[in-house]
């Protein structure tokens, strides 16, 4: 296990867990031939899953955040590394199986970008149990934001999420939860302090397409009555995204994108980032889903899963309209 010092801003800390992580290689090429080689560039390295992702966010806008974060074989001692050379305040946990290396391949001419990612490693349960102790000691004592975010490795149970929200709860904390699949029923079924999910795990909880705010609205008010959560984001790609609480529903309109964008890739995670840290920060929950709406659109404007301009996403956010509906 390994830490690096914390660092010292303003606001509630920040506490992500990302269960499977991955190294990030972003190579470049000018057009992909299906005949000979393709020659590339290295364009950037760096460590991403879903938490980490979300951290190095958080610290960027200004706030106090720790990766608590899986780490195993000569991979994981790679992510330490660039973790800390990075100067992101992290935790890892160690895992007996190799975290995975994800290629991410940018093609200059169309301006496309293809993100190749394999399952991860096989976690035993008592590496979930020890991650789970980790989180819980970080946050006990001082509340803390806890995001829980990106997929679970195989080998964890489907409840995995669900047991991470009782520690938090019994910690005095507020868990984000940024998740999909198998996992999710559970999770939702325990009670979160936010959930967030896009079109696709929208869709995956009411069995039917999700394409507009009506849509939306039905899902999160589920979501408020069943004390799935107390606060319900559904986004909806270029129309924006719902924020919902005991309060009412807010329409938050997506801003006018100022260039062509070019990957959806880190718009989620960076949406919850800004989110969380203005949260943290004691803002409600709607003007911190106009910023996470505003950095969402900014993400689009970089490729594959490069940093979004921090400059961009407040500049973005006047532009980011509401409309309340009770």
């Amino acid at each position: 296990m390994t830490s690096s010092t914390p660092s010292r801003t303003a606001g509630q800390p920040v506490v992500t867990l990302t269960m499977n992580p991955a190294i990030d290689l972003c190579w470049e090429v000018g057009r992909l031939e299906g005949v000979g080689k393709n020659r590339a560039r290295v364009r950037s390295v760096a460590v991403g899953g879903g938490g980490i992702n979300v951290a190095r966010h958080v610290a960027r806008f200004g706030g106090r955040a720790t990766a608590v974060h899986t780490a195993g074989g000569e991979v994981g001692l790679r992510v330490n590394r660039l973790l800390d050379e990075e100067g992101i305040d992290h935790v890892a946990v160690d895992i007996v199986d190799d975290t995975r290396e994800a290629l991410v391949l940018f093609e200059t001419q169309s301006r496309r970008s293809f993100h190749v990612v394999p399952p991860g490693p096989r976690l035993h349960r008592r590496e979930g149990e020890r991650c789970l102790d980790v989180l819980q000691r970080l946050v006990t004592g001082s509340p803390s934001y806890v995001v829980a975010s990106g997929s679970l490795p195989a080998g964890l149970p489907d409840d995995y999420y669900a047991a991470v929200a009782r520690r938090v709860g019994e910690a005095g904390s507020r868990l984000v939860l940024d998740t999909s699949g198998p996992a999710l029923p559970a999770a939702l079924a325990e009670g979160v302090f936010l959930f967030r999910c896009n079109r696709t795990e929208a869709e995956s909880l009411t069995g039917h397409p999700v394409s507009g705010f009506d849509d939306a609205r039905a899902l999160n008010e589920r979501l408020l009555t069943t004390g799935a959560a107390e606060i319900a984001v559904t986004t909806l790609g270029a129309l924006g995204a719902l924020c919902s609480t005991e309060h009412g529903h807010t329409e938050l309109h997506a801003p006018p994108l100022p260039g062509e964008p070019l990957s959806d890739a880190g718009a989620g995670d960076s949406m919850v980032a800004a989110l969380t840290t203005r949260l943290a920060a004691g803002e409600d929950p709607v003007s911190a889903c106009a910023l996470g709406v505003a950095t969402a659109a900014a993400a689009m404007l970089t490729p594959s899963t490069e940093p979004f301009d921090v400059e961009v996403a407040r500049s973005l956010r006047p532009q980011v309209r509401t409309a309340t509906r009770g």
